[in-house]
């Protein structure tokens, strides 16, 4: 089994920073990429920011500039920079892991259970 846990959300004012940490455990061979994503209620869940193992990273244009997505392939933990936040980054953002595992080539996906970051005055 694979678990991801997030943790780092939380309300924060306009202009704000917060910081998203995304650990990833169990049964691992290999996690090719990871990435944060984001959900408002009921419109699809859109890509905030992803990562590889050897760290070429790719982002939404709506938050280029703004987060930094990065990685500890020792720990599997990726995190995620949020500065100069806005009221439209308000959402659950989710932690995705593609995982191999052990004696697989084939990696699969794991999420978290999300985390809300409200921004608000």
């Amino acid at each position: 089994q694979v678990q991801v846990v997030e943790s780092g959300g939380g309300l924060v004012q306009p202009g704000g920073s917060l910081r998203l940490s995304c650990a990833a455990s169990g049964s691992i061979e290999s996690i090719p990429a990871m990435g944060w994503y984001r959900q408002v209620s009921r419109k699809e869940r859109e890509l905030v920011a992803t990562i590889t193992r050897e760290g070429k990273t790719k982002y939404a244009d709506s938050v280029k500039g703004r987060f930094t997505i990065s990685r500890d392939n020792a720990p599997k933990t990726v995190y995620l920079q949020m500065n100069s936040l806005k009221p439209e980054d308000t959402a659950v953002y989710y932690c995705n892991a593609k995982v191999v595992p052990p004696g697989s080539f084939i990696p699969a996906d794991y999420w978290g259970q999300g985390t809300q970051v409200t921004v608000s005055s």
